[in-house]
């Protein structure tokens, strides 16, 4: 709606539309949006199934590197990490 005043105490009011209804865009219906992502991220679920958990080998490296001494470790620093990510 847009009101405007040509003259003092006299306003005229006029409606503006940006778009008539025939131009609006259609609304994508949930299942056919549910569809399109289906199709579009399954490869990419798939992918993600198919990857393990974690990487093992890249666990027992850091443990042993760990075990070792050759891999620095500081307590405080890991426990205040800790409290910072969990709000404390």
């Amino acid at each position: 709606m847009r009101i405007t005043s040509s003259s003092p105490g006299a306003i005229a009011v006029q409606t503006v539309t940006e778009t008539s209804p025939a131009e609006a865009p259609k609304a994508v219906a949930p299942a056919a949006r549910e569809a399109l992502q289906s199709s579009v991220l399954q490869p990419a679920v798939q992918a993600m199934k198919e990857l393990p958990d974690f990487d093992h080998e890249k666990v027992a490296m850091l443990r042993d590197a760990l075990a070792k001494g050759e891999l620095p470790f500081n307590a405080g620093k890991l426990a205040g990490v800790i409290q910072r990510f969990h709000g404390g």
